[in-house]
């Protein structure tokens, strides 16, 4: 039985995924999935994951929707309705938008059924019941809490729920007017970044001290509640339909009524929501694991794509009892709504835990060769595997920063070692480089450290969720290798395990990098350019190469440079001269 599952059709990150019989065969996010011209049924994506099964629209038995219209609507609609009680023209306007996405969402199902001809093999599941799905159904626990945090889906922003088996069972929700997300994503914005970029709050704040932490804590709870209950009056929807702080929120933060933070206020405001958040989400996991004996945890939705808060999570209540999906957020809902479909409402038996998600497309050689012919790019072929990682390896042991394009792409927002850019930790002013010239981004943010798992335990205290980069690692007291810019306070790291069955080309060369290196790790950060989504196609590569200060390339065999005398001798590339090494400004 093939199911396509598809996240909400209205969210920006609009996905789908091929589930056979249970087993994930394709797994794909929209190309332009961050802009909001993305939203609508992902076409893109839909086509390739009936191309990697092999099938038409009439091979589909059912397609599950990770959006249910109209009970989201009636959720929201009477929900956010106390952020402009005094603006009744803003209250208008925020219905007829509610109404407009209702009109869309409803107009996207219709097509879906007209494309299968039967109305009924369209299912439409419930947000929550899906990021649910996703934390549980792929985790190795037979019985688990469930946990599920995030702005705002279908009317609710939180899920708590029991899984046993094949089965979920819903016991609590948070509906959006008392969201975790909502509040974090609209710190965020008073911080000074998008709403989007909650992962730069993160790291910011641990430059800062958690001074407003209990301004945050009565804004998120009331006395006697186990819930999150947000205090209103921290912020208000004005004549324009914008959400503001209010005068309240002000004076309590200290900031001015412009909203003119210095940077200490933008690094105190920063630790303070994350640790608040933090303590929210341990107190009711905390009441919930009390309450329902379960040990096991299960986390999904956006919240959880906090690594900090995994990571702090993790000291709380134990490494190994919790799980958290490749993808927590909305990508990941695709997954969710098919497993929903074969668990939940077939009662079939779980597959293991998922070890690996290269679920996104892969390219042929001879593909990618005539990319490279029809951009005109100066190349040398490899024509072994074994020179291919020897030009590597000294590529990256010269302390240059290579682009590592190989097999098919990896499902979520985190760089697995399939769509990476790669540097030696110990090249100088390595940091500074990759920041300045290739990810253009804030220096506060740390990049993440790739090492095989038969290398893990010499170097780092760490933890399953590593496997995914969803959970932060501790440098071993007596290993001093890692240079002190790329650790975090208390020698914490961003770590990524790499195991050999799912990862044997990036396995393989970590163990030759470390034959010439002091150790088998290499920094690793997302093959994307400022602002856009991971690398998928080669000639996505081939622009995120030259337009930024990647110095090498590999896109499968293929090595690029941005030196002219690069060439392939005896079927090997060969540098005339040294190139231009990029240093710090």
């Amino acid at each position: 039985m093939l199911i396509l599952g598809l996240s909400s059709t209205f969210k920006g990150d609009a996905t789908a995924a091929a589930m056979r019989d249970g087993v994930v065969q394709a797994a794909f996010e929209n190309y332009k999935s961050h802009l909001a011209s993305s939203c609508g049924i992902p076409e893109a994506a839909i086509a390739y994951c009936l191309s990697k099964s092999e099938v038409s629209w009439s091979g589909v038995d059912a397609v599950a929707i990770a959006n249910d219209p109209l009970r989201g609507w009636a959720r929201r609609a009477f929900s956010r309705r106390g952020l402009s009680p005094l603006a009744p023209i803003a209250t208008s306007y925020q219905q007829g938008k509610e109404l407009r996405r209702l009109a869309r969402e409803w107009a996207d199902l219709s097509v879906l059924r007209h494309r299968l001809g039967d109305r009924r093999k369209v299912v439409s599941i419930d947000h929550h019941c899906c990021h649910a799905a996703s934390a549980f159904f792929f985790s190795p626990f037979d019985s688990a809490l469930i946990l599920t945090l995030d702005g705002e889906g279908d009317g609710r922003s939180g899920l708590i729920a029991t899984g046993e088996g094949s089965r979920i069972s819903n016991r609590a929700s948070i509906p959006c007017s008392n969201s975790v997300g909502w509040l974090y994503s609209r710190v965020t914005e008073l911080i000074g970044f998008s709403a989007r970029e909650e992962h730069k709050t993160q790291w910011l704040g641990l430059e800062g001290e958690p001074e407003y932490r209990d301004v945050f804590l009565r804004v998120l709870r009331r006395p006697g509640r186990v819930l999150p209950r947000l205090d209103l009056c921290a912020f208000h929807r004005d004549i324009t339909g914008a959400i503001v702080p209010s005068r309240f929120l002000l004076d309590q933060l200290e900031i001015s009524e412009k909203c003119e933070l210095t940077i200490e206020q933008k690094r105190n405001v920063a630790s303070s929501i994350q640790a608040a958040t933090t303590e929210v989400v341990s107190e009711l996991l905390a009441f919930y694991r009390k309450e329902t004996g379960i040990q096991q945890i299960c986390l999904g939705g956006g919240v959880f794509q906090n690594t900090l808060l995994l990571a702090d999570l993790e000291s709380r209540f134990g490494v190994g009892n919790l799980f958290v999906p490749p993808a927590p957020g909305n990508a990941g809902c695709a997954l969710g709504a098919a497993a929903w479909i074969w668990h939940q409402q077939m009662g079939k038996p779980r597959q293991p835990e998922i070890r690996s998600v290269f679920w996104g497309p892969s390219y042929a050689r001879p593909e990618i060769k005539e990319v490279l012919d029809n951009v005109k790019a100066r190349y040398a072929l490899h024509d072994t595997t074994e020179k291919m990682m020897d030009s590597a390896v000294q590529l990256l042991d010269a302390g240059k920063i290579v682009g590592w394009f190989q097999g098919a792409a990896e499902f979520g927002t985190r760089a697995l070692g399939h769509r990476s850019i790669l540097a030696s930790p110990w090249a100088p002013y390595v940091t500074e480089n990759l920041n300045d010239f290739v990810k253009h981004r804030e220096s506060f943010r740390p990049f993440a450290i790739s090492v095989r798992d038969v290398d893990c335990e010499r170097f780092f205290e760490s933890s399953p969720l590593c496997r995914f980069m969803n959970s932060l690692a501790r440098v071993r007291m007596d290993k001093d290798v890692l240079p002190s810019v790329l650790l975090l306070p208390g020698g914490r790291v961003r770590l990524h395990i790499v195991e050999k069955e799912s990862n044997r080309a990036f396995w393989d060369l970590l163990r030759r990098f470390g034959e010439r290196a002091p150790a088998p790790i290499l920094v690793n950060t997302s093959f994307n350019l400022p602002g856009e989504p991971p690398v998928v196609r080669p000639k996505d590569a081939v622009r995120a190469f030259f337009c930024s200060g990647t110095e090498a390339v590999f896109v499968d065999n293929f090595l690029l440079t941005k030196w002219s005398s690069a060439h392939v001798l005896n079927g090997r590339a060969v540098q005339r001269q040294e190139a231009p090494r990029i240093v710090s400004a």
